[in-house]
């Protein structure tokens, strides 16, 4: 018998593992994805107080904010790859040759 649990598989460890690159791949990533959990925790929070606001109002702008906290940060993610690629590089990529002799 392995030491194994019996609900783990290869493929849990793989799609962890899969995580873990992407995360490394893009930090803005993760970013965003506390953003949005942080945008639900604080909507939750509010959920009690919104006044005479009605539910669906209220969840609309919800996911708004939620929407907005993951695109922005995608955002800074690109510009900051982009940044990085092209106006930080240390030596530059090799001339491409053109069409014409």
């Amino acid at each position: 018998m392995s030491s194994k649990s019996l609900f783990a598989s290869e493929e849990d460890a793989a799609q962890a593992n899969k995580f873990a690159n992407k995360a490394k791949e893009s930090p803005f990533m993760l970013v965003g994805i506390a953003g949005f959990v942080a945008a639900g925790l604080i909507g939750a929070y509010k959920y009690r107080n919104r006044g005479t606001m009605s539910t669906s109002v209220f969840l609309m702008q919800l996911r708004v904010a939620a929407q907005g906290t993951v695109v922005g940060c995608l955002t800074l993610g690109l510009g900051y790859q982009m940044a990085k690629e092209y106006l930080f590089e240390k030596e530059p990529k090799e001339n491409v040759k053109s069409l014409t002799n």
